[in-house]
């Protein structure tokens, strides 16, 4: 390892040195000769920002930046994945899409002038050539003051109180809820659970709310609520009962299957009539509107519910038909 404790020390002694070192400085702090001392230099310029320093007659080189400058420098993908999912979340107009802009701006503020000059080239291509896509999907505006004021209390260990109104409700309704998270999508919801009810944390849309504001009421989850574990136990967002799902994807659409993730706990079986996926979720009618995006390639092995839900959802399909098959029945008459 001799050869790379080296390297590791000169890499040291070049950014320590305020007025930099010459080669036969670098040789005699090595015990090398001043050809290697040389050598190591070139391969530490391939990674570091090494400067040389001339009075005329002597040179001298020494790393421009503090060590910790050089590994925690963004570079141009960075910056462009950045940019990237800002202009996203901007499009959709997310909360959060200020939040990821200010963290944009101040990332580019960071950078010195001889950094964007090595940055921008790369980062003009990148960001002109890459988009983060915006699917189909809600189009709600959430005020990120809303969102902002969450984060505080959630910051603060306190309960977050606004007048919220509800799916088909005509007025507004005052709550207040210990915040158990936050989730982020097309919608974002504030995962919450009223402190004086004896119930589940229950998603509520931040479009909905209003005179969001913490409270003077002091609101922790547990120590041991899990987030994660608690979204695993829907499909989507929608709470019910979870529901052992059985799935049999048919022999032709196998290998898309095997590369899809359906539930974060799911389990694959391959079978000789295709693939068996099973997990535990509720939300039985989202599980069933996404295995129209099939095309009938997926089986419903289970649940019964599930199953019953899926004709739901067939006639209520049926129903962007009816029109057409309308016209054409009155021209078959005429």
């Amino acid at each position: 390892m001799a050869k790379l404790d080296r390297t590791l020390k000169l890499v040291h002694m070049l950014c320590d040195s305020g007025e930099g070192l010459t080669l036969d400085e670098m040789a005699a702090g090595l015990g090398v000769t001043r050809r290697t001392a040389e050598r190591l230099r070139d391969v530490i310029a391939l990674h570091f920002d090494v400067v040389e320093d001339s009075d005329g007659r002597t040179k001298r080189f020494r790393i421009r930046d503090a060590l910790r400058r050089v590994y925690t420098r963004p570079t141009a993908a960075e910056i462009a994945a950045l940019q990237a999912e800002a202009d996203a979340r901007n499009r959709e107009m997310a909360p959060q899409a200020a939040l990821l802009s200010s963290l944009l701006d101040k990332t580019k503020a960071a950078l010195d002038d001889r950094e964007k000059r090595r940055v921008d080239p790369d980062l003009e291509a990148l960001v002109r050539l890459q988009r983060s896509r915006v699917p189909a999907g809600p189009a709600v505006v959430a005020d990120p003051e809303n969102l902002a004021a969450i984060q505080g209390a959630i910051m603060a260990g306190q309960c977050v109180e606004f007048d919220y109104r509800a799916d088909g409700a005509d007025i507004s309704r005052w709550r207040r809820v210990i915040p158990f998270g936050l989730v982020h999508g097309p919608i974002t919801y504030l995962i919450g659970k009223m402190p004086d009810r004896d119930a589940d944390p229950v998603p509520f849309r931040l479009d909905r709310m209003k005179n969001v504001r913490a409270a003077n009421t002091s609101g922790l989850p547990p120590e041991d609520w899990d987030l994660d574990r608690w979204l695993s136990q829907s499909f989507g967002i929608w709470r019910e009962e979870d529901h052992a799902v059985v799935l049999r994807v048919l022999p032709s659409s196998v290998e898309r299957a095997r590369q899809w993730r359906f539930h974060p706990a799911q389990e694959l079986e391959e079978m000789a009539d295709g693939l068996i996926v099973r997990f535990r979720a509720g939300g039985l009618r989202e599980i069933a509107e996404h295995l129209f995006t099939w095309g009938g390639e997926v089986v419903i092995e289970g649940p019964d519910a599930l199953q019953a839900v899926m004709r739901e959802r067939l006639e209520a399909a049926s129903a962007c038909l009816r029109p057409l098959l309308t016209q054409r029945d009155v021209r078959a008459e005429t």
